[in-house]
């Protein structure tokens, strides 16, 4: 556990050092204007991103009466993580998978699709429920958020060298070495940050991995899960929904493409092993 977090701390600070690099000459105010805007955009998605999700994906929120097995699995698993009971929701649709939204564990909700329900066993299921409160107990949606705010200003510089480029440069020499800063800027440094971003997020799901397993004291309900998702999701690809929300999910939900190559989630089989791997 610790060493997934020292890992996420570093690729931040990568995130970080690549934007100060770029600083360093472009100059101070369109860095600061692109970082306004992302911050506006990014947190204006960290306060209102589970209502724009659930919405999406046309969660419906469900009492204990209309689904006693997910909540008794939920109160048991949330007990154990010591953390406040979440609002439970049920998306309608057969793709095996679930995921956790909510700005801190006050303000949190977990929801399972119809068929992780339908697929999982109970002990299964505890361990998907226990890695999404893992994502809840490690304020994953709040890291994921300060790593798009600086993506999303590296991105923003990005746009700005390409314009930079076809109208004269920064205001400096006009040689070719300004030239290839320029073009550094416009294409290598927004693959650079993406490629940061998505192992930060990787690296949150190996964090939520663990410590569902030391929640519950037992990694093979989880493991077993993983399997089952691998195979369920390939048979029923989610067809809606936006593929930038991917990362929510416990399990990849769309298949295909570049997807695979830049998924926001570690190959299965590797997290599984890694699983296997603990002792308690």
């Amino acid at each position: 556990m610790i060493k997934n977090q020292i890992k996420t701390v570093v690729l931040l600070a990568l995130l970080t050092a690549l934007l100060l690099w770029i600083g360093s000459f472009w100059g101070t105010s369109g860095i600061i204007i692109g970082f306004i805007f992302a911050i506006i955009i990014n947190f204006g998605s960290y306060w209102y991103s589970d209502k724009i999700v659930l919405k999406m994906y046309h969660a419906k929120p469900v009492t204990e009466q209309q689904a006693p097995r997910l909540y008794r699995i939920v109160r048991e698993v949330i007990q154990l993580a010591n953390l406040p009971m979440p609002k439970v929701y049920i998306l309608p649709t057969d793709n095996p998978n679930a995921f956790a939204t909510g700005r801190n564990p006050k303000h949190a909700a977990i929801a399972c699709t119809k068929g992780i329900l339908e697929l999982l066993n109970d002990d299964e299921l505890k361990g998907v429920i226990a890695h999404e409160s893992g994502h809840i107990k490690n304020r994953d949606i709040l890291i994921q958020t300060v790593a798009a705010t600086i993506a999303g200003v590296i991105s923003y510089v990005a746009i700005m060298a390409r314009w930079g480029a076809m109208f004269g440069g920064f205001g400096r020499d006009r040689d070719g070495s300004n030239i290839i800063q320029l073009l550094a800027l416009a294409i290598v440094t927004p693959i650079i940050a993406t490629i940061l971003q998505l192992a930060i997020s990787r690296s949150r799901e190996f964090l939520a991995d663990e410590t569902a397993a030391r929640t519950l004291h037992n990694s093979f309900g989880l493991a077993s899960a993983l399997e089952k998702l691998e195979q369920g999701v390939k048979k029923n690809p989610l067809r809606f929904g936006s593929k930038a929300t991917s990362c929510l999910f416990i399990a990849n939900p769309f298949r295909g493409g570049l997807l695979n190559l830049l998924s926001t989630h570690p190959p299965m089989a590797e997290r599984i092993n890694k699983l296997k791997s603990l002792n308690f």
